[in-house]
């Protein structure tokens, strides 16, 4: 093999080379680390109904949870807002290493949406919709039916401009969901949330991810007929609610053992991002094979986020986001040597 006279050559001997971790869900830089109620940024949590907040306009790329998660090997992670609100926003995908947003973003994240506890405690105690589960699905399943109908006017108004709807920014990203060009992201742990989620976007014929999918073990059967991309996580953490009670590392291989694509998350700031691989490895020392379990933080996220044509493996005609470890990644001995974004040194540990 030919070398370029001009390349830089790294001795990697009796060490691992693999793709760049990608974390599909989690919310570094606009919920930054010791900063407390000024940097969070990541629940507008005074409006059930936010679809037209981007995440990509409350991110500080200089938040430390980054820095981290790139020298932990975390080369790529989908930063959502939260799940306050029924419809949270929008969410983009960056990498971890950047001096401005413009320098990080890789693409869209799809749009934020919640079931279950989280908007009916937010709203209840503020004495608003939702504080049922009920008033949580009609909610969506309204706001889905504003955007068919502005869709239909916009429609009308190519033969007749007078017709146009007046320019409506909630209603113009769920019409791009409507439109395929993005895919709902739905934070939901119950089984039964998990399967409203679902009926409402065969309803509406849209793309979907369940995030959490925390009781996803109990209809995995289910899921995998569907073809669900589940984002489970995240599981190394205590049972800090109802719905998350029977939180754990099988669902993971019971998901996968039916056939669902899955990712694994920390949900950062949650649990830590840098601490990907140890979930990792816990999945693994749960029943899930060694080899789906780095698939579940490399080319599966890349897979659920659309961006596996160009990351999450290392393949000719991809851009070269890869780690040098100085052995095995689920090793919590193992140390992350150097990280290299589209083929550029970024971090040497």
């Amino acid at each position: 093999m030919d070398i370029p006279q001009d390349a830089v050559v790294v001795d990697g001997t009796g060490k691992i080379l693999m793709p760049g971790l990608i974390d599909a869900h989690g919310h570094a830089g606009v919920y930054e680390e010791a900063l407390g109620w000024e940097g969070s940024d990541g629940n507008e949590a005074v409006d059930p109904l936010t679809p037209y907040l981007r995440a990509v306009d409350a991110l500080n790329p200089h938040d430390e949870g980054i820095k981290e998660a790139l020298a932990a090997g975390v080369a790529a992670m989908c930063v959502l807002p939260g799940s306050a609100n029924v419809i949270g926003g929008q969410g983009v995908i960056i990498h971890t290493y950047g001096n401005t947003v413009e320098d990080m973003v890789i693409g869209e994240g799809g749009l934020k949406v919640a079931f279950g506890e989280n908007p009916k405690r937010v709203y209840s105690g503020q004495k608003k919709s939702p504080s049922t589960r009920m008033a949580t699905a009609g909610l969506l399943r309204e706001q889905l039916v504003k955007a068919a109908n502005y869709l239909a006017k916009q429609e009308k108004a190519k033969s007749d401009p007078d017709k146009a709807p007046e320019r409506d920014l909630k209603l113009e990203a769920l019409a791009r969901v409507l439109r395929k060009e993005i895919p709902l992201r739905a934070h939901a742990h119950r089984a039964d949330d998990i399967m409203t989620a679902l009926r409402i976007a065969e309803e509406f014929g849209v793309d979907i991810i369940i995030e959490h999918c925390t009781e996803g073990h109990k209809i995995a059967a289910e899921l995998g007929r569907r073809g669900v991309k589940a984002v489970v996580g995240p599981t190394m953490t205590s049972r800090s609610k109802v719905e998350v009670r029977e939180r754990s590392y099988a669902t993971l291989r019971t998901l996968w053992e039916q056939g669902v694509e899955v990712a694994i998350t920390m949900d950062h700031p949650v649990i830590h991002v840098q601490y990907l691989t140890i979930s990792t490895a816990l999945a693994v020392k749960a029943g899930l094979p060694k080899e789906e379990a780095l698939k579940a933080v490399t080319i599966n996220p890349a897979r659920i986020l659309g961006i596996a044509d160009r990351y999450g493996s290392l393949e000719s005609g991809k851009y070269a986001d890869m780690v040098l470890w100085s052995g095995d990644p689920l090793d919590i001995m193992s140390r992350v040597e150097q990280v290299f974004i589209h083929g550029q040194p970024v971090y040497q540990g």
